[in-house]
């Protein structure tokens, strides 16, 4: 029964997450066809840019809930540890995605700061220009604190990315809205404000899609929980009834899934049902404290060693 439990209460996370990438998908849709519609017809190339750029935001949005999708099939004999990569996958394409629109924003800023500078008069826009952007910016800013609490709450790090990107969105906006204001306000020799924000913008995001891409890779590569989540670990095991010591402790993260392999020494005479008992336990109390677990447990009889490793990076050794 705990089980079958266990595997609604999964779905159920899954279709949050799958949820909230529709919602993003279909407010960046709307975003994007407006924001083009209205640099076009209010001569307006920022805003226009900016609506070229919500149509990557609703590419990344596909990719993100492809991914949720697959991540969310579980284990079969193909993945046996499940498809929590796919998340980490995800997460890791999103900052990618992110490094390619800030080097773009960054690029046409550096362009449009030299032609202002060579004596070229850049566009003023239409104030239709200036109340899209507003509206832009507060609907990016709902959908980063919206999907960032569903991040949480399904301990989901490709959701975690997106809110992040859909703040970044925001931060973008907000940077064309200070040249297409002055532009309108203050006149044709402040319209450079705007290719000036875009770099500084494109600089905020690049370390944001460092931030956000390191622990993907990090994933990726398989390295270790960091370490409060080892002495929790190393706490557990410590003073789980019937474990006399342990070693070779590894760990990893898979997706939302959190892997740790590792050697209890137990007392020989043990049976065979309370040596199991004891690793039971061991799954018990790390599921409570870190969340979903997946456990390799090796037993070996106790033979007076007081060997305790919070983590070996040794091969295991072929006795």
């Amino acid at each position: 029964m705990s089980n079958n439990n266990s595997y609604t209460d999964q779905s159920k996370l899954k279709s949050e997450e799958k949820r909230c990438t529709l919602v993003g998908m279909a407010c960046d849709v709307i975003l994007s066809m407006t924001k083009i519609a209205t640099g076009a017809l209010g001569h307006s190339s920022a805003i226009l840019a900016d609506g070229i750029h919500s149509i990557s935001d609703t590419m990344t949005d596909a990719l993100v809930y492809a991914m949720v999708r697959l991540s969310g099939k579980g284990a079969d004999d193909r993945y046996r540890y499940g498809r929590g990569k796919f998340e980490t996958l995800a997460a890791f394409l999103i900052s990618v995605i992110l490094v390619i629109v800030a080097l773009g924003l960054l690029v046409e800023g550096v362009k449009d700061v030299y032609a202002a500078a060579s004596g070229e008069t850049l566009e003023r826009p239409h104030k239709m220009a200036l109340i899209v952007g507003i509206v832009s910016v507060l609907i990016k800013e709902s959908l980063y604190h919206y999907t960032r609490f569903k991040g949480q709450h399904t301990g989901s790090s490709a959701l975690m990315v997106y809110a992040w990107h859909h703040r970044a969105d925001a931060l973008s906006t907000i940077a064309t809205l200070m040249g297409v204001a002055g532009a309108i306000c203050l006149g044709e020799r402040w319209r450079v404000l705007d290719p000036i924000a875009a770099i500084g913008v494109s600089v905020v995001i690049l370390l944001l899609a460092y931030r956000l891409g390191r622990p993907a890779v990090e994933e990726l590569l398989e390295v270790s929980l960091p370490d409060r989540e080892k002495d929790q670990i190393t706490t557990i095991v410590t003073h789980t009834p019937g474990v006399k010591a342990f070693h070779n402790l590894r760990t990893r993260r898979n997706g939302n899934l959190r892997v740790v392999d590792l050697h209890i020494k137990v007392d020989g005479d043990l049976s065979v049902a309370r040596a199991h008992d004891i690793t039971r336990e061991i799954e018990k109390q790390l599921s409570n404290e870190l969340g979903e677990v997946m456990t390799n447990i090796h037993i070996e009889p106790y033979r007076g060693s007081n060997m305790c490793e919070k983590e070996s990076d040794e091969p295991i050794a072929q006795e």
